[in-house]
């Protein structure tokens, strides 16, 4: 079994290039999945899909071949060419694939480093191939470790004081546009998911009043009652007048098209900051001098240059990953030796109660003597399996042990496909010491 993450992101797709590959929505993923698992050599996988990045990761028995797969339907689905993709593409195997992972999950790979929202969106791409039935065991061994570690970050460093979001950027560059605050402005906010609430908390902070617009008016007034007073929802219909009262917009919609268009827009004297938090884009190209776009890419950007001591931060968090993932794949294989040991022990006993009973068959031993000369048989396979299991357990600590342990599988005919992995924890606790 073999662990890849393909990953296009923002270090190495553009805006543009991220739009095209991004999913629009749930059923778009399952879809994709579905397609994916179809091929023999895949065993599980799921999809993080955000503003940043769509990554699948999986488990299968050929990285080769899921690479590929991955990249045809793709292909198939969004039009861009295979080469293309590639081109695009980051690719992560195994050891590095976990790293990866572990990076991602802890914050340490996204545009904003020490952003908060990036656990909570794997998790939930996760329990969406979970209930898809796309990926199992294997992979949520992955992403649980991934949190674990993800929750030693946060604990042994600052990297997540102060959580520090796009929205929040976005908000921050606002204040500061405008001279260093935010009192007595309304900020729009487009969209009520994660990024949109997180927009209009920003705002609140900063003493902005927010007019909250969404698709689902429902949900709006559920969220405007949440954060209280200074927050009315309008109707999305409205759209048009609002972006043409209001300075400030920030947008985070899940629209495949843009919502906001150049014919919306009415000639202003007053200068207006919009920011677009969307992945497909929900702004158009706007060439208004009066107003000035930020997208994605630009508070990256402004994050790197506001936010260095959090990257310093995230070298210390960058050792933790390290140590982790040793961590990580030294518990994979002490599962995968210890139900090979005990496999080999119970086909001792066996041996030795078959040929207890056939010496007594062939009367070479009176009955009365069979259980002594079975416990005799074992101990004796016992002694000469000692040095051999202790240097399995040993193998298995190294990086190339898992190998071994596959031969030793092979070479013993041992099937340890129905194991539960949680049955050998304390094993496992007991071999670290």
């Amino acid at each position: 079994m073999h662990y890849q993450v393909v990953s296009f992101n923002y270090k190495k797709c553009t805006l543009p290039e991220r739009e095209e590959i991004a999913f629009t929505s749930d059923g778009e993923i399952r879809e994709f999945l579905d397609t994916l698992m179809a091929f023999e050599f895949m065993l599980e996988a799921f999809v993080i899909n955000t503003c940043n990045r769509v990554e699948i990761v999986s488990a299968s028995k050929d990285n080769f071949a899921t690479f590929h797969a991955i990249l045809g339907i793709l292909s198939q689905r969004t039009g861009v060419g295979f080469h293309d993709l590639a081109r695009r593409a980051m690719r992560f195997e195994d050891e590095e694939a976990v790293r990866h992972l572990f990076s991602v999950v802890s914050s340490l790979d996204s545009l904003v480093v020490g952003e908060a929202q990036i656990t909570g969106q794997v998790k939930q791409g996760f329990r969406l191939s979970y209930e898809n039935r796309t990926a199992g065991k294997e992979l949520n061994r992955l992403v649980s470790q991934a949190v674990k570690c993800a929750a030693e970050v946060r604990n042994a460093t600052n990297i997540s004081e102060n959580p520090v979001s796009v929205a929040s950027v976005a908000v921050a560059q606002a204040v500061e546009l405008m001279g260093g605050t935010l009192e007595g402005m309304t900020g729009l906010v487009v969209g009520t998911g994660e990024m949109g609430r997180l927009a209009a908390k920003h705002l609140l902070r900063s003493g902005a009043d927010v007019l909250l617009v969404s698709r689902d008016p429902s949900k709006a007034q559920q969220i405007a009652a949440e954060l209280g007073e200074n927050v009315r929802t309008g109707s999305f219909e409205n759209l048009e007048r609002y972006i043409n009262r209001y300075r400030l917009l920030f947008s985070a919609t899940s629209s495949p098209d843009p919502i906001i268009l150049p014919e919306m827009i009415e000639a202003k004297e007053i200068n207006r900051i919009w920011f677009d938090m969307a992945i497909p884009r929900d702004i158009a190209d706007i060439s208004d001098p009066a107003i000035r776009v930020f997208r994605i890419d630009d508070l990256q950007e402004i994050s790197k240059t506001n936010h260095a001591l959090r990257r310093e931060q995230a070298l210390r968090a960058a050792e933790i990953v390290d140590r982790r993932v040793e961590e990580f794949f030294r518990w994979l294989q002490a599962l995968s030796v210890e139900p090979v040991i005990k496999r080999m022990r119970l086909r001792v006993d066996d041996v030795a109660s078959a040929e207890a009973r056939r010496a007594v068959k062939k009367g070479f031993i009176p009955a009365e003597y069979e259980a002594n000369l079975r416990y005799a048989i074992a101990q004796a396979f016992d002694k000469y399996l000692h040095d051999p299991t202790r240097n399995l357990r040993a193998i298995s600590k190294e990086s190339d042990g898992s190998g071994v342990i596959e031969a030793m599988k092979r070479v013993f005919e041992i099937d340890t496909a129905d194991v539960d992995p949680d049955r050998y924890k304390v094993q496992r606790k007991e071999t670290k010491q």
